[in-house]
């Protein structure tokens, strides 16, 4: 609570909010650019205004989504098809209200989970060895491969990539370069900052580029147009707003899968139970409240799993990770122990930041909406010089640039063939980890095996991994049709 940290929170909360009001910008874009500034900071304080981003990009979306039919994040599309109806009938203020209260019941009901299952999932972690964790990491590694995107095959290439291109530089069982092809540059691998500015920094400054500005008719928030939340319609939608916070923490904590997600079942989850369902699609209010409760509440469920076992929840989580290994933490169920502060700082943050995020959103609605319309060669030269000072600063090398502008290339053509980045970004975060594990595993057995198959919780993992690419694989072949599921980098 020292001036600062809440300092830190507001800044972090209000970047997130309009950076998540502008299509074309991404929390995860934000994020990456804003690392490299907080190499000077206590690592604190570079927590606090991380995660303020995080909570603050989710919810910005919601007020280009429901004025301007433009979803500023992929958490926000579901509310465009209710919010924007409403906002042609003039219920612009009703929707913006309905929007932003579910968004805050949302954050608070999942960082409750945050405060109860954090702590519990680490103790119950450390009981993991090498094999169990390995096996952990191939769950991780499967479930977003599997039901991160439309197509299984594309996510399991993506996946793979991001593990190829893990592999450069010093192995983690032994030390010795490999993969470097006499690259003296290599020798310590690709590092994380430039691969992610440059796959969704970089990435998103091309697609922008090349697709021109994205234009659409607003609809305008009268200054008689109060965004009016009531507390009878926490009654009126207290099933729907628990319901949706419920499925959107448990969606966050699945690793990889994302926001988007969370939403789009919270949303059907809503049209199924509703009295009338027929109104969803036509200006639902519970349509609203169920895609902005639940993109939100998975901000808490994702941080879960980050903290309690250093597993990344989504794309944005796994950007989290490298910030605490960039700021000398050490990720892991040992971070609760090792590191209290930091786990504090990051539950306490999510707390604040809600309530900050809240306060923004009700007093910034009509800015944000001139925000949304920055013209592109305002925003471009401005992303790109950010870009490149991010990139260069890591170690003052252009070898670091080079790699960024050629993995936003990378992102384009991938996202321009329908090829999720989210298994990539995952596979290159946990492919060092589980290396590491395995091959520890592999000294203390003797480089054997058997023991990945005869501990009870590692076999279980396994079997975990092993059931969810089956009954993919069954579904796939037997239904005829693939898992659609909206990919969480698009």
């Amino acid at each position: 609570m020292s001036p600062t940290s809440l300092l830190m929170a507001a800044i972090g909360s209000l970047l997130g909010i309009f950076v998540g009001a502008i299509p074309g910008l991404t929390g995860a874009m934000l994020i990456a650019l804003t690392l490299p500034l907080t190499y000077s900071m206590p690592s604190e304080l570079a927590l606090v205004l991380l995660v303020s981003m995080y909570v603050g990009s989710v919810s910005g979306g919601l007020v280009t989504a429901t004025l301007l039919r433009i979803p500023g994040t992929p958490a926000s599309m579901m509310t465009t098809l209710d919010g924007y109806p409403m906002a042609q009938r003039g219920q612009a203020g009703r929707a913006l209200a309905l929007g932003i209260g579910g968004t805050f019941i949302g954050g608070m009901i999942s960082w409750g989970f945050l405060v109860c299952l954090a702590q519990p999932m680490a103790a119950w972690s450390l009981t993991f060895g090498p094999f169990e964790f390995f096996a952990l990491v191939m769950v991780a590694m499967v479930l977003i491969a599997t039901v991160g995107g439309k197509s299984l095959s594309l996510g399991l290439f993506s996946g793979a990539l991001g593990v190829m291109i893990a592999m450069p530089g010093s192995s983690p069982a032994t030390g010795i370069a490999r993969f470097t092809f006499g690259i003296h540059e290599m020798d310590d691998g690709f590092k994380l900052l430039p691969v992610l500015i440059g796959l969704f920094a970089v990435n998103q400054v091309i697609r922008q580029v090349l697709q021109g500005d994205v234009g659409g008719s607003a609809a305008e928030v009268n200054d008689g147009d109060k965004l009016d939340f009531r507390l009878r319609d926490v009654a009126t939608h207290g099933v729907n707003l628990v319901r949706s916070a419920l499925i959107g923490t448990w969606i966050g904590i699945l690793p990889g899968i994302g926001a988007n997600v969370g939403s789009v079942i919270a949303y059907s989850a809503a049209k199924r139970a509703s009295k009338t369902p027929e109104r969803f699609g036509n200006g639902s209010e519970e349509g609203v409240v169920a895609s902005e409760t639940a993109n939100n509440a998975t901000v808490g469920g994702a941080l879960i799993p980050l903290v309690a076992m250093g597993i990344p929840g989504s794309v944005i989580d796994a950007i989290l990770l490298g910030a605490l290994v960039i700021h000398g933490l050490k990720p892991g169920p040992m971070l609760v122990q090792s590191d209290p502060l930091a786990v504090q700082t990051i539950v306490g943050t999510m707390l604040i930041a809600n309530l900050l995020t809240l306060l923004f959103l009700l007093a910034s609605v009509r800015i944000m909406v001139r925000a949304a319309r920055v013209p592109l060669f305002v925003l471009v030269p401005v992303v790109m010089i950010f870009c490149v000072i991010g990139s260069y600063a890591l170690a003052n090398r252009m070898f670091d640039v080079w790699v960024m502008l050629a993995f936003g290339v990378i992102g384009y053509l991938m996202e321009r063939f329908h090829i999720p980045i989210a298994p990539l970004v995952i596979g290159f975060v946990l492919a060092p980890i589980g290396e590491e594990h395995l091959a520890a595993g592999l000294m203390q057995s003797g480089g054997s095996l058997m023991p990945m198959f005869t501990q009870p919780i590692s076999l279980g993992l396994s079997l975990v991994a092993l059931g969810l690419l089956a009954w993919t694989l069954w579904r796939r072949f037997n239904d005829g049709k693939a898992i659609v599921l909206p990919d969480e980098s698009s």
